[in-house]
């Protein structure tokens, strides 16, 4: 039996296992509406309280006013929870501040490698005078920083931070914790240079020599073990769903990559299956589940209500966990794999519908009648944009596995379009929200210059439309050529130059927005700017997490 067929058996077995402990916590009631648990994000007396630590004091208190509901009261929050919750982020500050500051340096590396393979594809002659400057080089390297460096460090500065806050308990282990991260940074920087100087393991999304992958295998286990740690000296009786979402996703990127770069083992078509395996997995098994729980997270809390329903929350957990495993299969549609590999595959890519369906009907209805709040909330923007975007290309994915689309989709832009939608529209923008949140508690300082707030989400999300819609213009008519056998093959490659040149517009946009993002970064951690509340770096004096609930 081969390696792929082997991979792909112990995550069906997974499954399976994953399906009978859903039922037995059925059957024991642990799925029953459970209100504690929804509400265990808040202090006592938090309830009906805003906050957006992006916003100046004259901003939240217009989103207080916005969110007043008719005969509601706000009561004072519970001073003691309130410092559990300080020294939560005490624990942690540190870590998360590195884990940002790495990835605020990957998203630029990687957006203008990014922009630099771009702007090859229509002006192919441009800088090839180095080997490692070519598309082929230059792609990789931007797909590494962009994955690896910047949505890993940040999805692991979130979990860092948000899982202390909502066990109630100090990080324990904070410095195997930055071993971690020092490890996971020194592997991808050596592996982005490997790929400069070409050498590679040539998979997509696993192009890091797995001599390298050793460091980033031994990253996420110095950082496993002191998440598991805390979670066992957790102070709840509850867990909140974003801790489920992001436990798991921890244990599920460390057992994907340790499978996908097992050395000697894939080859041949059996390497192709392992590949989607893993490229489709790190994705709806790593970032999804992080930016989900980041939403359930900072959501309800800006806008000072529990989520509508914990219970259709964790139905979308588990039902995400039973059927994402075997989605990848359908990027091999035609190819010489057994048909109910890409059968099955189908058929998993539309069973995602539900725990999409879930977590939508879920957000909608914790958003009912404050949807205009978003108007006041920079942070809030953030988050319902990128959960709109999950909506959106997760129903695209599901109907892009069907046979009759991806024929004329696949080997296409059209593809690119749609893996940019969900990694940048919903994970990275949900990141970007969940960071303007994090760090004025982190730094224990305001953001300087709250107006590059929304001037940063305007420019990503009018980039990342016009970077999508071009694509997936482009990339469809571009299918529609190539199927028909009248046409030579170079017309396919001609008529999609002028939707390359908008994709490189709408890049060079979200460049730009990275630029600014990472700069009011740098001016909150010098200090630049107006005074704004808030005492030294990391200082143990008041925080402004008790300043904004006086």
């Amino acid at each position: 039996m081969d390696s792929a067929i082997l991979s792909l058996l112990g995550a069906f077995l997974l499954s399976i296992i994953g399906l009978f402990v859903f039922i037995w916590s059925m059957r024991k009631g642990l799925l029953v509406e459970n209100p504690k648990a929804a509400s265990v994000i808040f202090a006592r007396g938090e309830l009906g309280r805003v906050d957006d630590p992006a916003l100046r004091s004259a901003g939240e208190a217009q989103l207080q006013a916005a969110a007043a509901e008719p005969g509601g009261m706000l009561h004072e929050p519970d001073p003691y929870e309130m410092q559990n919750r300080v020294g939560a982020d005490r624990s942690t500050a540190f870590p998360v501040f590195m884990f940002i500051a790495f990835a605020c340096f990957w998203l630029v590396l990687g957006s203008l490698a990014g922009l630099t393979s771009s702007l090859k594809l229509h002006m192919p002659d441009w800088l090839v005078s180095e080997a490692w400057m070519t598309f082929g080089r230059i792609r990789t390297v931007h797909l590494t920083a962009v994955l690896y460096g910047w949505i890993t460090n940040a999805a692991l500065g979130v979990i860092i931070w948000l899982l202390p806050r909502l066990l109630r308990t100090p990080l324990v282990g904070a410095m195997w914790v930055m071993l971690g991260g020092a490890l996971i940074n020194t592997g991808i920087a050596s592996a982005i240079g490997a790929i400069g100087s070409g050498w590679t393991d040539g998979m997509e999304y696993l192009e890091i020599p797995w001599q390298i992958g050793i460091f980033i295998v031994a990253g996420f286990l110095c950082i496993i073990g002191p998440v598991l740690y805390t979670l066992v000296n957790r102070k709840v009786e509850s867990l909140y769903v974003s801790v489920w979402y992001m436990v798991a996703a921890l244990l599920w990127i460390a057992l994907l990559f340790i499978v996908g770069k097992l050395p000697g083992v894939h080859t041949g078509v059996q390497q192709a299956t392992t590949n989607w395996w893993y490229g489709h997995n790190v994705l709806g098994l790593w970032f999804t589940p992080v930016s989900v729980g980041c939403i359930y997270y900072f959501l309800p809390k800006i806008i000072g209500r529990p989520v509508r329903s914990y219970n259709l929350s964790i139905l979308g957990f588990w039902t995400l966990a039973f059927f994402y495993g075997q989605v990848g299969g359908h990027h091999l549609i035609g190819g010489p794999i057994p048909g109910w590999l890409t059968t099955l595959s189908i058929v998993q890519s539309m069973m995602m519908i539900i725990p999409v369906a879930a977590f939508t009907i879920n957000m909608a209805g914790t958003m009912w009648g404050r949807m205009h709040l978003v108007l006041y909330s920079p942070t809030l923007r953030f988050m319902m944009f990128g959960g709109l975007m999950y909506m959106l290309s997760s129903l695209q994915g599901s109907f892009e596995a069907l046979r009759s689309i991806n024929q004329v989709a696949h080997f296409t832009h059209f593809t690119v379009a749609h893996a940019h939608l969900g990694a940048y529209a919903f994970v990275t923008m949900v990141l970007f929200g969940a960071i303007y949140f994090m760090m004025p508690r982190v730094l224990n300082w305001e953001w300087p210059y709250p107006r590059l707030i929304s001037v940063q989400f305007w420019l990503a999300v009018v980039g990342i439309s016009i970077y999508f819609i071009g694509l997936s213009i482009g990339g469809w008519l571009q299918g529609l050529a190539m199927l028909d056998a009248t046409r030579p093959f170079m017309d396919s490659v001609t008529l999609t130059i002028p939707y390359l040149q908008w994709r490189s517009v709408g890049g060079s946009l979200m460049v730009l927005s990275h630029l600014i993002f990472v700069s009011h970064f740098l001016a909150m951690v010098l200090r630049f700017g107006p005074t704004r509340t808030g005492a030294a770096l990391f200082s143990p004096q008041k925080s402004m997490e008790l300043a904004h609930g006086e």
